[in-house]
């Protein structure tokens, strides 16, 4: 069993050493952060400075501005976000980004933003002390008030969401002034 669990905690620590990095140090940028959509994440801008930058987060970009969440993520925080990327979206349902940004849908799409928001500064390191832990499998609450869990899955960290669809962590640990992003390759839902 402890053999079993120093595994476990092991293949965890390797798959966010990896994941982190995997974009580390492009171009003399600053040793933690990794370039996200081909620009720089500059540890002293916050959330949505750093996120309007990023060509691959334009449409979480235009989804936060329509769910009025611009100056929640610019606060002080600090939070911790995993972000999906435009595939991301574009991979849900034809007509459901348009119809979530609608200002009728703002609540709905308040609810499935917060829900991709941890509270916290919660980097790599320490979601894999959480899933070595609780022996493979770590869960955290979201801003939404539902819960997200997280498992190593080989040299992959997989987050689930509350209706059992797993994203991947592509790149962790992308500091910000208010807290930190990882980001994902699926939208999570809330039920």
């Amino acid at each position: 069993m402890k053999m079993k669990l120093l595994t476990a905690a092991l293949a965890t620590s390797v798959a966010f050493a990896g994941i982190a990095l995997a974009g580390h140090h492009e171009g003399g940028m600053h040793a933690d952060n990794p370039m996200v959509g081909g620009a720089p994440m500059l540890v002293t801008k916050d959330i949505v400075d750093n996120a309007v930058n990023s060509k691959d987060h334009t449409t979480l970009v235009a989804a936060v501005k329509a769910a009025g969440l611009v100056d929640t993520l610019k606060s002080a925080g600090p939070f911790t976000v995993f972000a999906p990327t435009n595939a991301a979206f574009a991979a849900l349902p034809a007509g459901t980004v348009d119809t979530l940004l609608k200002p009728e849908n703002k609540a709905t799409l308040s609810g499935i933003l917060t829900y991709h928001v941890v509270p916290g500064r919660i980097d790599s390191k320490a979601i894999a002390a959480k899933i070595k832990a609780g022996k493979g499998t770590a869960t955290y609450t979201t801003v939404q008030g539902e819960p997200l869990t997280f498992k190593a899955m080989g040299n992959n960290v997989t987050v689930t969401d509350a209706k059992g669809n797993s994203a991947k962590v592509t790149i962790a640990n992308v500091y910000q002034s208010n807290g930190v992003i990882h980001v994902i390759d699926k939208v999570l839902l809330p039920k």
